[in-house]
């Protein structure tokens, strides 16, 4: 008789197995050939959820396993003992189920199955474990690479502020079409941020929100919302969002009445722009192609979202630590600047543009700024673009740019860790 077998919990085993074992980020994994496939939207949701928790609270639940093993057990069986202690533990899951599945789950395979009465003793005697002590434990250390580069810069002591929001984890947040937060807020049960966004439960069903199905608003982090803000376009006006997928600024910008063209190399993130304009009812000139070989009219102004270690999202995206290993970032750092320095060309005399990438990295970021300046003596900083509701002082650097982090904010949930300049061209 064939092993009875939850195919949710299944599916997030294998989907950490892709993270962890092959090095595959999670956007990779959520495909229909990947392990949620055959999954109904709600079993696909939870999987990546219990995934997503594990990989965020790995460094716990092998703090909690090490005690109660003689020995390293193989990897497909650390696996599902992370999980499951994460699962009691961090996600409040009854012990008595939580254990019977992982059996099941070992049990399925002959190579694991020997150890399904390990597995049955060690979950037990963690499901026995106060809550406290597990709050209690440190969280997760970033990756060596980006903790050196972060430690050297902020101290240990910020360097623990940020591993103390990754592991919390991030909210839901929106942006409404309309820029009238209270009113989103109030329909959607939700908290209206200082900067203009919507916060709501991470554990929130998007499609399932007032205003979903019209457009009233889209999902897009604060931080991630603010480059859009601080271009503060007008009607009428030409503006490019280069990097433009998934489409969250090309949104603002095409809500406050610009004519926008969105740009990105890659067609099928485009597919999701495109299906995201068509849900708001917002316009844009969409194109495919290469920012660095693109010769279009000049621009009033210019969005460049560049691409970037995204290692100010690992709040979000807990697998990115695991899928990365600090080797093919610093060729973005190039590619930065030669983007920057095309971008720049693309304006008009006493246009604007707006930089921003979601990285905690100074090459991203402040170095960016310093090195544009020293190449191009046609452009300032405009600072006074940075003057926007909810923007604090302390996160304004004396470059001109905006430093964000996902300690800032903390009791409200914190944001996603960005970098923003603003320049205006002065030829």
């Amino acid at each position: 008789m064939a092993q009875k077998v939850d195919p949710v919990r299944l599916a997030a085993v294998q989907l950490l197995h892709e993270v962890l074992e092959e090095h595959r980020p999670m956007a990779e994994l959520t495909g229909e050939d990947g392990p949620l496939a055959g999954l109904e939207p709600s079993g696909r949701a939870r999987a990546q959820r219990l995934a997503l928790s594990t990989l965020r609270h790995a460094g716990r639940a092998d703090a909690v396993l090490k005690p109660l093993l003689r020995k390293h057990p193989p990897e497909d069986v650390r696996l599902v003992l992370r999980l499951a202690v994460v699962e009691m533990l961090e996600e409040g899951a009854a012990p008595h189920g939580v254990v019977n599945a992982a059996v099941d789950l070992l049990r399925l395979h002959p190579q694991t199955g020997p150890l399904a009465g390990l597995a049955n003793a060690v979950l037990r005697k963690v499901g026995e474990m106060p809550r406290a002590e597990w709050e209690a434990l440190p969280p997760a250390r970033m990756p060596g690479w980006l903790r050196g580069r972060l430690e050297s810069r902020l101290g240990r002591a910020g360097v623990l502020a940020l591993e103390a929001a990754h592991a919390a984890g991030a909210p839901l947040d929106l942006t409404p079409r309309d820029g009238d937060a209270e009113a989103l807020a109030a329909r959607v049960g939700g908290v209206a941020l200082p900067t203009g966004s919507v916060r709501v439960a991470a554990s929130a069903q998007v499609s399932a929100l007032p205003g979903y199905a019209e457009g009233a608003w889209w999902v897009q982090d604060a931080a991630a919302a603010l480059p859009a803000r601080i271009l503060a376009p007008r009607k009428g006006e030409r503006i490019a969002d280069l990097c433009a997928a998934p489409g969250g600024k090309t949104m603002q910008l095409a809500a406050a009445g610009a004519e926008v063209t969105a740009l990105d190399i890659s067609r099928p993130r485009l597919k999701r722009l495109e299906e995201n304009l068509a849900r708001t009812g917002l316009t844009a000139e969409v194109v495919a192609a290469d920012l660095l070989s693109w010769q279009p009219a000049p621009f009033d102004a210019i969005l460049l979202d560049a691409p970037c270690s995204a290692t100010g999202t690992i709040r979000r995206h807990p697998d990115l630590p695991f899928a990365k290993s600090g080797k093919e970032i610093k060729p973005l750092f190039a590619l930065q600047a030669q983007m920057l320095d095309h971008a720049l060309g693309l304006l008009k005399p006493g246009g604007r543009l707006v930089f921003c990438t979601c990285s905690l990295l100074p090459e991203e970021g402040e170095e960016q700024l310093k090195s544009v300046l020293e190449r191009h003596g046609d452009i300032a900083v405009d600072i006074d673009a940075l003057d926007r509701p909810g923007i604090e002082a302390g996160w304004r650097d004396d470059l001109g740019g905006l430093r964000l982090r996902p300690d800032f904010w903390a009791a409200r949930g914190g944001m996603d860790g960005f970098y923003i300049f603003a320049l205006r061209k002065t030829g």
